[in-house]
C-alpha cells in the first residue's frame, strides 16, 4: 500500500540523514524546497519580529501564528499545476494580478503535464524531498498527503485573526468544497477548479421530435429511444456518456437511493440500488443501443459538435469545447443531471494545497494566494473564463455573473446542483478503488460481462483497494 511505502521511504531516509550528521557529511539545503528556497532563505536572514524562525534563535513563526509573520521581503513560491492552453493564460493572468497587489510575493507557475503526471511528480519530489511549496491536488491524493504528513494544516491560516477569512467568508465557500478539504475537522487545501457534470442536449434535436429537456432516468430514456434514428438522413445515438463513465458509478448509485462507499470504509454499492444503477447504464449502452461511449473520440464534445448524439452527460468545464465543436450549427445548452429517486451531482476537480517542507515566509505568501483565487471576484473570473465553477455562494448572486449567465445559459445549469453536491470519501486506498472498480464497470459496459457480474467483481476490487 502506498501509505506503508512512503513510510518506509521516510524512516529510510531518517536513518541516512542521521548517518550523514554523525558523520559530518553533506550539506543538507537539498532537502528544502527546491524552488524558491534561496529567495525566502535571504528574507529569512532579515526577519527579527515576532515571526522569525530557528535561524534567529528563535522558536519559529509557526508557533507564533501566520499573522505573527511579515512578508516584508521578496518571497518566492513554486506551484505546481496542470493547466494548458486557455486554462493556464487565465491562471497566469491570476498569477500575475495577485503580484501586482503583493509586490513581494512571487508566484512562479510550473505546468507538470497531465494530472497523472502531476501527481507521480509529486510524490517522487515528496520522497527526494524537493516539493514546491504549493500544488494543485485531487482529495484523493490529499488523503494520503495528509496520512504521510505532507501537507501544511491550513486551520489556523484561514481562522487567524489577521491573515484568515471571517466566519461569514467562510461559510460563503460552498459547503461541498469544504468538506473536500476537511479530514478530522482540519482544513488541508482551499478548492480551486471545480466542476460537476450536467446534461448537454441538442435543442433542435429536441424540437424536432417535441420533447422535454429530460429530467429522470425514465424520462431519458424514452428520449434517447425517440431520437436514436435517423434524422434527416444522419444516423443519431439518442445519449452519450464520457468513457470515464465508468469511475462514476457512485452518481448512479447515489440517484437511485444508495450508497457507494460509506465515509466508515463500508463497500456498499452491491445492493438493490447498484444493480438498478449499472443496469440502467447497460441497458442503455449495451442492451437497445440508444446510448453509447465516446471510444475512439475520447470525449463526447466533438460527437456531439458533429450532430452524431442527441443528447450526452459530461463535465460542465467542457462548455467552451462543445462551443467549438457546435461552431453555430445548432442550438444547445445544459440541464441538471436528471434523476431517479434523488438528485446527487458529483463535484471533481482539484484543490489547491500547501506543502510542510517550505518554509513559514513561503507558507504564508501561498496561503495568501490560495486565498486570492477564492475570493469572490477571482473565482468569478476564473468561471467565466473557463467554464468551471464558481467556489463560494455569493458568486452566484453577484450582478457580474448573472450578467454573465444571462449570455451564457450553458453555463448556468452547473452552478444549480450545490444542494446535491457530492464528494469522494477521504479513505485510505480510495484513489486505487476507483482506478479497480473503473476496469470492471468498463468490463459490463463493453459487453463483456453481465452487470450483476460486473458489479460483484467491482465490489471485490473494491474490498481489496480498501484493505490495510
Amino acid at each position: 500500500m502506498l501509505q506503508k511505502k512512503l513510510i518506509s521511504v521516510f524512516m529510510l531516509c531518517l536513518i541516512m540523514i542521521a548517518v550523514t550528521a554523525c558523520g559530518g557529511g553533506a550539506n543538507p539545503a537539498s532537502t528544502g524546497n527546491a524552488a524558491g528556497n534561496q529567495t525566502a532563505t535571504a528574507a529569512n536572514s532579515g526577519n527579527t519580529g515576532a515571526g522569525g524562525n530557528a535561524a534567529n534563535g528563535e522558536e519559529g513563526s509557526a508557533e507564533a501564528g501566520p499573522g505573527s509573520i511579515t512578508l516584508d521581503q521578496p518571497v518566492t513560491v513554486e506551484f505546481w499545476h496542470a493547466m494548458s492552453g486557455h486554462l493556464e493564460e487565465v491562471l497566469q493572468q491570476l498569477a500575475d494580478e495577485f503580484h501586482n497587489q503583493n509586490p513581494n510575493i512571487t508566484v512562479k507557475l510550473v505546468a507538470q503535464g497531465s494530472y497523472d503526471d502531476l501527481s507521480q511528480k509529486l510524490m517522487a519530489a515528496a520522497k527526494a524531498k524537493t516539493s514546491p511549496t504549493m500544488s494543485q491536488a485531487y482529495s484523493n491524493w490529499q488523503t494520503e498527503y495528509v496520512a504521510n504528513d505532507l501537507i501544511e494544516d491550513l486551520t489556523t491560516y484561514i481562522n487567524d485573526a489577521k491573515v484568515g477569512l471571517s466566519a461569514e467568508d467562510q461559510a460563503d465557500i460552498v459547503q461541498a468544497f469544504r468538506d473536500d478539504n476537511t479530514w478530522d475537522e482540519k482544513l488541508y487545501g482551499v478548492p480551486f477548479n471545480k466542476s460537476t457534470e450536467v446534461l448537454y442536449y441538442n435543442q433542435d434535436y429536441l424540437d424536432q421530435f417535441k420533447l422535454a429537456v429530460p429530467t429522470t432516468w425514465d424520462e431519458v430514456k424514452t428520449a434517447a429511444a425517440k431520437l436514436t434514428t435517423g434524422i434527416n438522413g444522419k444516423k443519431v445515438v439518442g445519449i452519450g456518456f464520457e468513457n470515464s463513465v465508468s469511475g462514476n458509478l457512485a452518481t448512479y448509485v447515489k440517484q437511485a437511493g444508495g450508497e457507494y462507499v460509506t465515509d466508515g470504509g463500508q463497500v456498499a454499492f452491491h445492493s438493490p440500488e447498484g444493480e438498478k444503477a449499472l443496469g440502467y447504464l447497460y441497458d442503455l449502452i449495451v442492451t437497445t443501443k440508444t446510448g453509447r461511449l465516446a471510444g475512439e473520440d475520447g470525449y463526447m464534445s466533438d460527437p456531439f459538435g458533429r450532430g452524431d448524439v442527441a443528447m450526452y452527460i459530461g463535465s460542465s468545464a467542457g462548455t467552451s469545447f462543445v462551443g467549438s465543436a457546435v461552431n453555430g450549427k445548432f442550438k444547445w445548452s445544459t440541464a441538471p443531471l436528471p434523476k431517479d429517486k434523488a438528485a446527487a451531482s458529483p463535484f471533481q476537480g482539484t484543490n489547491v494545497i500547501v506543502f510542510q517542507s517550505a518554509v513559514p515566509e513561503q507558507k504564508l505568501a501561498a496561503w495568501e494566494f490560495g486565498k486570492f483565487l477564492i475570493s469572490k471576484e477571482s473565482t468569478i473570473q476564473w468561471a467565466k473564463e473557463t467554464g468551471y465553477v464558481p467556489v463560494r455562494g455569493s458568486a452566484l448572486e453577484d450582478g457580474a455573473w448573472m450578467d454573465f449567465i444571462a449570455e451564457h445559459p450553458e453555463q448556468k445549469a452547473a452552478s444549480q446542483q450545490f444542494d446535491s453536491a457530492f464528494g469522494e470519501p477521504h479513505l485510505d486506498g480510495y484513489n486505487q478503488l476507483r482506478t479497480d472498480v473503473s476496469k470492471q464497470i468498463d468490463e459490463v459496459l463493453h459487453g463483456q460481462k453481465s452487470f450483476k457480474e460486473g458489479l460483484a467483481s467491482a465490489e471485490q476490487a473494491a474490498l481489496d483497494s480498501l484493505k490495510p
